[in-house]
């Protein structure tokens, strides 16, 4: 994804040189926040809110919640619908990628499928470079060649075929799925709201509110070096490894049966990171303004690669510079989403370290093509720094794809839209594929039309109007 510059701005209001952490023993403060020390000396800042309904149980983790045991005392509707997720993917030597979707899980009912095409493309292509050009358009009366007469018995000569090199590597997919509304009543449903660079736990202030009233046990951290967490001044403390292996035993701790990854621009690699760990565990995944299914590497030209007492100077450029661009509009309220709370009060040390730390070579899109969780990709169509067409080509890549573009939102389209982001949010927890009415569809091509509220065809172009 494309990340190494678009969150690095997020910095702009730097002035501090650490984060301010209370004692492990005040863990347990008023707003649902906790303290997590994650390794010796690394203490993360978590926002923790238990639904009434819910007994605090702090060890609920992934032993507890295994999504391969039964659960008897589940919801009825928690059992949802079984999909066959089955696909093939080729890789080879110059980088093209086919994947071929082998199961019934790209039914019409759940991709929306348009015109009363109830077979949706079941092959992705991407950079076909790997095939040999076909000639130009041969001459409708070429010359005979010499020593051949001209005749209709003499049959043309066969157009050349396209020769695919050998496969570099195959990946094979073959597994079955259950796809279950996930209400704020289900004790076994846990959300994950994940921030960027720069960022902090309060870009989701008015997430965690709302699901929160609605019932559901909502988990944010403050990645090292953000918001209230510990900031270590070592630079290998903000590699996309180390904040991984944070992320990882946050969500063990946390994990409940059916989980719920939200993820924000840098937030969404960390969101699929997880995904890719917990399969069984992880029910849906969010990503918002993330980018395409590309390999993390650092910008060696990047600003951020000056020094940090230079990006320091530079701040209040950069303020105004991510103002511009991570924004749709830049008036009075959105300078105080800027500033309110912790959010972006960032050191210029933690901004350049995160910054020279996403190297993430795993993350290709192969890795994600491997992915067979339902995903929603939400992206501001003002937004500067993550174009469409980044977002579109991770809907290509992925089994379960599902994009909404919001016209009026930005780069922050969470704090900038929150009511718009939080009813399509919602809207995707309790939404579940319907099978029931497959062999009906086919037989009344006239109610092939999908319902689904918010969602866009996989492999088919977004419609700008």
């Amino acid at each position: 994804m494309l990340t190494s510059i678009t969150d690095g701005i997020l910095c702009c209001l730097t002035g501090k040189t650490a984060s301010l952490v209370l004692p492990l023993e005040l863990s347990e403060a008023s707003d649902g926040f906790e303290f997590v020390e994650v390794k010796p000396g690394r203490v993360l800042r978590v926002r923790h809110i238990v639904p009434e309904h819910q007994p605090p149980d702090t060890d609920a983790g992934l032993v507890k919640t295994d999504a391969g045991c039964d659960d008897e005392n589940s919801d009825s509707d928690s059992a949802g619908t079984s999909v066959h997720c089955k696909r093939k993917i080729t890789v080879y030597r110059n980088g093209q990628l086919v994947i071929e979707n082998l199961g019934d899980v790209l039914h019409s009912e759940i991709l929306q499928c348009q015109d009363g095409d109830l077979e949706p493309c079941s092959t992705v292509e991407v950079e076909l470079a790997d095939y040999k050009e076909l000639p130009s358009s041969p001459d409708p009366n070429p010359a005979p060649p010499p020593g051949l007469l001209s005749s209709e018995e003499q049959k043309p000569a066969p157009p050349p075929r396209r020769r695919r090199r050998k496969p570099k590597r195959t990946v094979l997919i073959d597994s079955k799925r259950v796809i279950s509304s996930c209400k704020g009543t289900h004790s076994d449903v846990a959300l994950f709201f994940i921030h960027g660079v720069g960022g902090s736990l309060d870009i989701w202030s008015s997430q965690l509110d709302f699901f929160s009233r609605l019932g559901y046990e909502v988990i944010a951290p403050d990645l090292a070096g953000h918001g209230a967490s510990t900031a270590p001044q070592i630079a290998a403390a903000y590699t996309f490894y180390a904040l991984a292996e944070d992320l990882r035993a946050i969500f063990k701790r946390y994990a409940r049966k059916r989980n719920i990854l939200i993820g924000h621009s840098y937030g969404v690699s960390f969101c699929t990171f997880l995904a890719h760990e917990y399969p069984d565990l992880v029910h849906k995944v969010v990503m918002i303004n993330g980018g395409g299914p590309t390999a993390l590497e650092p910008s060696l030209c990047s600003i951020f690669q000056l020094p940090s007492c230079v990006l320091h100077c530079l701040s209040p450029c950069l303020a105004w510079s991510f103002l511009k661009a991570g924004f749709a509009r830049q008036g009075a309220k959105e300078k105080q989403l800027l500033k309110q709370g912790n959010a972006f009060n960032v050191s210029p040390f933690v901004l350049r370290a995160m910054m020279s730390g996403q190297y993430w070579p795993e993350g290709d899109e192969v890795y994600h093509a491997e992915l067979t969780v339902p995903i929603l990709l939400v992206h501001g169509m003002c937004d500067k720094f993550v174009p469409v067409e980044e977002d579109q080509r991770m809907a290509e890549i992925l089994l379960f794809a599902f994009l909404k573009v919001i016209e009026e939102g930005s780069h922050m389209v969470m704090m900038e839209c929150p009511d718009t982001v939080n009813t399509l949010l919602h809207e995707f927890f309790l939404w579940e594929p319907d099978m029931s009415r497959k062999d009906s569809r086919r037989a009344d091509p006239d109610k092939a039309a999908c319902d689904t509220v918010g969602t866009q065809k996989l492999n088919k172009p977004l419609d700008k109007h």
